[in-house]
């Protein structure tokens, strides 16, 4: 498809997952493709301490990857995880699975392994890459993007807004210059809760110290400890836990009270953490939040795409793979449309309910995660709702099985008849404690009731 005028290349701001896969894609149909990046080459350079948190791959992440062609040089990063392993603060563990079929799993990938992966490929596919190179501004009326070159003297130089993506993530400039120069009406509502980064090493000789197939949680009902695995055998492990307040991480300002604050809460894996205190000091407190834009494109000039977009809260694993997502739903408009402000427009009535449903799921789901995976009627629906699957597995298909394994659900439908099933898990355990308890012809009459049949999975 040709781009509409001459020889004039595409620009991507912002070579992390999202614009770096979207620049594949682009390259992919044959345009000129120029990503250009505030940071260094981080194939070239070491990432910074603390910002290395590992994502969970599932099934619209992987399908945006496989029509990349990429996805055979993703799978040797991947460590599958078929479940949940919740650590009680005595030390027991409860293994929660995911779905009951083996393809039912997610992935812990490296976020940096997974970025120099997309970049090598965008390279191979003929982007031009340019880093040290940062969107400062726009200028709408002569239709420029300001940039700014790090390269010591800071000099500033533009480029025209002609087919321009923003994937400069939640903080996006672009984004900002459209609310502050356009009237666009945006929100960030950030959590009162924050996150840090640590490292839990494996043995000696690269045996994991915990279970390796398993996304690890320690549910603190305030708070909580996830952890995700690497190829090495090491974990990525990111506490989760209030900014402000009696316990939080403003409190946690020494090695005392850091390691005192982990004998208390996590005392299984404290001593697995050789250099916990020193990791907790050193690394940066992140924050969250959830990125809700009512416009996203600027006529066919410009165009937010993935965090710049619709940020959100990493709690359900969807943060990335949503905006692949977005990438595989932009190729396919742009492949049978030659009018790209229509593409445009399309895009984003289609994608903002989708993207606005995730987020609400990811808050949701911190919830559990972080408290009502304790609780014994959490199991009891747990299992409740693999048992609905398995007698009616047209209709009853757990949420989370909806998000994570079913890219041909769309996020807005898993969301709704979520809610749905939740109402029907309610009345079906009111009077009940154990499966054997629950009145399975109402089931069968409640959800042919309320849900309608689902199309057979597509893969």
């Amino acid at each position: 498809m040709s781009d509409g005028m001459g020889n004039e290349p595409i620009s991507i701001i912002g070579a992390g997952l999202a614009g770096a896969l979207l620049s594949i894609t682009l390259a992919r149909r044959g345009h000129r493709v120029r990503l250009y990046e505030r940071q260094d080459d981080m194939r070239r350079v070491q990432v910074d301490a603390g910002r290395s948190i590992n994502l969970a791959l599932a099934a619209r992440g992987i399908r945006a990857l496989e029509l990349a062609g990429v996805m055979d040089r993703v799978q040797p990063e991947l460590v599958p995880l078929p479940g949940r392993m919740l650590h009680d603060l005595d030390g027991a563990l409860t293994f929660v699975p995911y779905g009951q079929r083996p393809e039912e799993v997610i992935y812990s990938v490296s976020r940096a392994g997974l970025n120099c992966i997309l970049l090598d490929a965008a390279e191979d596919a003929g982007v031009e890459l340019l880093f040290r190179q940062q969107a400062i501004g726009a200028d709408f009326t002569r239709q420029r993007v300001v940039m700014q070159s790090d390269d010591g003297a800071r000099q500033t130089h533009e480029i025209p807004m002609h087919r321009v993506f923003a994937t400069d993530g939640a903080g996006s400039v672009l984004r900002r210059a459209m609310v502050e120069k356009l009237g666009v009406a945006c929100t960030e509502d950030l959590l009162v809760h924050g996150y840090k980064e640590l490292t839990l090493p494996p043995f000696p000789d690269g045996t994991p110290r915990i279970d390796k197939h398993a996304l690890h949680i320690w549910p603190r009902g305030g708070f909580m400890l996830i952890a995700l695995p690497n190829v090495d055998g090491s974990f990525n492990v990111t506490l989760f836990l209030a900014l402000t307040g009696p316990e939080s991480f403003e409190t946690l300002n020494s090695p005392d009270s850091v390691d005192a604050f982990f004998a208390q809460h996590f005392p299984d894996v404290r001593h697995l953490m050789p250099d916990l205190a020193a990791e907790f000091l050193q690394h940066p407190t992140g924050i969250m939040g959830t990125v809700r834009c009512q416009q996203w494109s600027v006529d066919d000039k410009l165009l937010l795409l993935g965090d710049a977009a619709h940020a959100i809260t990493p709690f359900h694993g969807q943060g990335m793979n949503c905006c692949f997502e977005d990438c595989r739903e932009l190729d396919a408009l742009l492949r049978d449309s030659q009018d790209w402000a229509r593409s445009f427009r399309e895009f984003e009535s289609w994608r903002r309910p989708n993207t606005g449903a995730i987020a609400d799921m990811a808050i949701e789901n911190y919830l559990e995660m972080r408290d009502t995976v304790r609780h014994p009627k959490f199991h009891l629906h747990k299992a409740l709702s693999l048992e609905l699957e398995r007698r009616h597995p047209q209709r009853f298909v757990p949420r989370y099985s909806m998000v994570m394994f079913r890219d041909d659900i769309p996020y807005a439908l898993a969301h709704e008849r979520g809610r749905i099933q939740n109402e029907i898990l309610d009345a079906l355990t009111q009077n009940a404690d154990t499966l054997a308890a629950v009145d399975f012809d109402a089931a069968a009459r409640m959800i042919e009731a309320r849900l309608a049949p689902l199309p057979l999975p597509t893969r």
